[in-house]
């Protein structure tokens, strides 16, 4: 009960008091005198006239608290517009604030180290060949330098440095050794979406997938197949690649579509023997561009994956590539491939592998029709559970590979060998090779190769 009530109660209670007294008997009123009566009546006058303010002014005290609320009301209504209005300026500069190119930051050396990255491979051979002296014959480095520039560019070059060591026959004493540095890639990556990478720049070509994921010490083998020296494995152009999964399953379709220099004649003439797989780009002394043939190439690769339900590492994939284009200067001649390459996992210690390759070129002498395959198995030892020494980290493997130039020249060439892994990148590497061709200069050339690969 508030402070007024109580003395309204209060007030109340006097008047009906006097009105008591008012109202008594004459006896009572008797013993009362006038004076005291007059006083008692005054009293209860003034009463009923605080009684009346009183009530006036609760009554403007209750407008008051009205008009009161009614501002508050109102200052909480120009508070909520003030705050929405003030959202969608923030949200209006934000949207002007993407549309506008970010100004160019300077990066420091942290930044510079974390974007950076530097991977690629070492290699040192030791042959022995029939009919030649045993000896060290290569030592290769060839770095892979990784940069990424935003969150959707990318750019990574490949580069290849190579001490080669002839073989010399007995008995003689010329070492014939050379020193080469290649440029391998060199490529710009622009990640348009989660399905489309765009890049250019001088491009491994996905003409089958050993260019792209075998080469260098991934190969399990020390020296390349025989038919990959059909095609081309690099060449300067542009392409779009990527990724399509369907359904939940993990399978996915992979793409490649490209347009490249492509191969062209050493000297212009469309002879079959200067057919040149690197494409001679590049400026000539007089800076005239070094291309022979005005028009590219263009190729690409179609590659379906599939795992094996609920078997992790049990999948295969499946592979068809091509290209064709202009390799003359005078662009009467067309060069043309076709490659399908498949590969299969049983579990992490068995891989099957292949590729087969059809090359078919125009020239003054007529079509010529190249082909050649290989086919390659590997089987970690580990998969047979076995704790003796040194069993668990060999694998086992071999290849057949074969090759017909279109020239009237065939070779066929069996492989077997090992790789004891010291660490998961530090691997020693032996093979065998049995070589058989109608080129007497290859003819059983048979060799012992022993390598040391280092990944990085």
């Amino acid at each position: 009960m508030t402070k007024t009530m109580k003395t309204h109660c209060w007030m109340f209670g006097l008047v009906a008091a006097a009105c008591a007294l008012w109202m008594a008997p004459s006896r009572l009123m008797a013993e009362v005198s006038e004076s005291d009566f007059n006083a008692l009546k005054g009293t209860v006058q003034k009463l009923g006239e605080q009684v009346q303010g009183l009530e006036q002014s609760n009554q403007v005290q209750q407008q008051i608290h009205e008009q009161d609320v009614q501002q508050i009301q109102q200052l909480e209504q120009k508070l909520t517009a003030t705050q929405q209005a003030a959202t969608n300026a923030e949200q209006k500069s934000v949207e002007a604030a993407e549309t506008q190119p970010l100004p160019r930051q300077p990066l420091d050396e942290a930044t510079v180290n974390h974007n950076f990255m530097m991977l690629g491979d070492a290699e040192f051979q030791f042959v022995k060949a029939e009919n030649q002296n045993a000896a060290f014959v290569l030592a290769d480095f060839a770095p892979i330098f990784l940069y990424r520039a935003g969150d959707n560019i990318l750019f990574e070059a490949g580069f290849d440095a190579v001490l080669q060591n002839d073989q010399n026959p007995a008995g003689t004493h010329d070492s014939g050794s050379s020193t080469s540095f290649g440029l391998s890639f060199a490529q710009i990556d622009y990640v348009m979406n989660n399905y489309v990478t765009f890049e250019a720049g001088q491009l491994l070509l996905p003409l089958g997938t050993y260019s792209e994921r075998s080469a260098g010490w991934l190969n399990e083998i020390p020296d390349d197949p025989l038919a990959v020296g059909l095609i081309p494995g690099s060449g300067v152009g542009v392409e779009l690649q990527g990724a399509v999964p369907l359904g939940d399953a993990g399978q996915f379709v992979n793409y490649q579509v490209y347009g490249v220099n492509g191969p062209s004649s050493s000297d212009g003439t469309g002879d079959p023997t200067q057919l040149d797989l690197g494409g001679n780009v590049g400026l000539k002394s007089d800076n005239t561009v070094a291309n022979l043939h005005g028009n590219p190439s263009g190729g690409g690769r179609l590659g379906y994956f599939i795992p094996f339900p609920y078997k992790p590492h049990y999948d295969l994939e499946l592979g068809v590539s091509g290209q064709a284009g202009e390799w003359d200067d005078a662009g009467q001649y067309l060069w043309s491939a076709n490659v399908y390459d498949a590969a299969l996992h049983l579990g992490p210690n068995f891989e099957a592998k292949g590729e087969y390759v059809m090359t078919w070129y125009g020239s003054t002498a007529g079509t010529i029709n190249q082909k050649g395959w290989y086919a390659q198995i590997g089987y970690k030892l580990a998969g047979l559970d076995s704790e003796l020494p040194l069993i668990n980290n060999t694998e086992l493997v071999g290849r057949y590979d074969y090759v017909n130039d279109g020239m009237g020249t065939h070779t066929k060439r069996y492989t077997a060998g090992f790789i004891y892994y010291i660490t998961n990148t530090l691997l020693f590497e032996g093979d065998y090779e049995f070589l058989n061709s109608d080129d007497p200069a290859q003819n059983d050339a048979d060799q012992l190769i022993l390598q040391l690969s280092l990944g990085f």
